[in-house]
């Protein structure tokens, strides 16, 4: 019998690694949008430099996480941690990366003193919301709302 450990290490995100999220970005969503995930990265390393970050495995970007800290978002006025997005290598599938990515940002963010952490998925994500629910979360009392607009 033959086990396979992988030895996953999480560090903050740099400007570095756009190109290894907009790779992954585009493995997982089928989209190459470079500038879209630049701005992002950019905007969460303006907020909060090391609040967002990457997993590594074997020295090469296997996953990313972007989150920072809100306070009154939707009238929730106590400070909440925020997972925006996660995207993890489908080759690296498996593996605990976005476990380990998410383990790492919730514990930075308690030692911070936030007190609850936050996330919106879609209702056409089972696997994410099952990812999620693995890790402890559950529904919470906000409930989005959309209306389109007409062009």
């Amino acid at each position: 019998m033959t086990t396979e450990t992988t030895q996953v290490k999480i560090r903050a995100i740099d400007e570095l690694d756009i190109s290894d999220v907009v790779r992954i970005a585009e493995k997982t969503r089928g989209s190459f949008q470079p500038e879209l995930w630049e701005d992002r990265i950019l905007y969460y390393l303006r907020r909060d430099p090391e609040g967002s970050l990457v997993a590594e495995v074997d020295g090469r970007v296997a996953g990313f996480m972007l989150g920072d800290v809100r306070c009154g978002e939707f009238g929730i006025e106590e400070p909440s941690g925020w997972i925006e997005v996660i995207g993890v290598d489908p080759d690296c599938g498996g593996r605990g990366v976005g476990r380990a990515l998410a383990e790492a940002m919730l514990d930075i963010y308690r030692a911070r003193g936030v007190r609850a952490m936050r996330t919106m998925v879609d209702a056409s994500m089972p696997d994410i919301e099952t990812f999620f629910r693995r890790l402890g979360f559950e529904p919470d009392s906000l409930r989005p709302f959309v209306k389109r607009l007409a062009d």
